[in-house]
């Protein structure tokens, strides 16, 4: 089952477009091509030391504890790791 943005851009070929177009954009920045450095040399040295299958299912995560391996969809759907994840998305809920 999809989910409910896939479904949206399937539907939606200039969304999507408009989309692409800005991921290109903020892919090509310094701190995102830095980000994706310094997670390529961890997975590398990671491989080295315990084998490429040893993270099978992972991703290295930026958390506030520094890199952790996660299950790729917990990372991915990951909204509290970081105080910037919070303040993205609008900070803590107030009761």
């Amino acid at each position: 089952m999809a989910s409910k943005s896939t479904e949206y851009y399937r539907t939606h070929p200039k969304a999507k477009e408009k989309k692409k177009e800005y991921d290109k954009e903020f892919n090509k920045k310094k701190e995102q091509v830095e980000k994706r450095v310094e997670l390529k040399r961890e997975n590398r040295e990671h491989d080295k030391k315990y084998g490429k299958e040893s993270r099978k299912g992972k991703d290295l995560s930026h958390t506030s504890k520094g890199l952790v391996y996660k299950k790729s969809s917990t990372n991915r759907g990951s909204k509290s790791d970081t105080a910037g994840d919070r303040r993205a998305r609008g900070g803590k809920k107030k009761k």
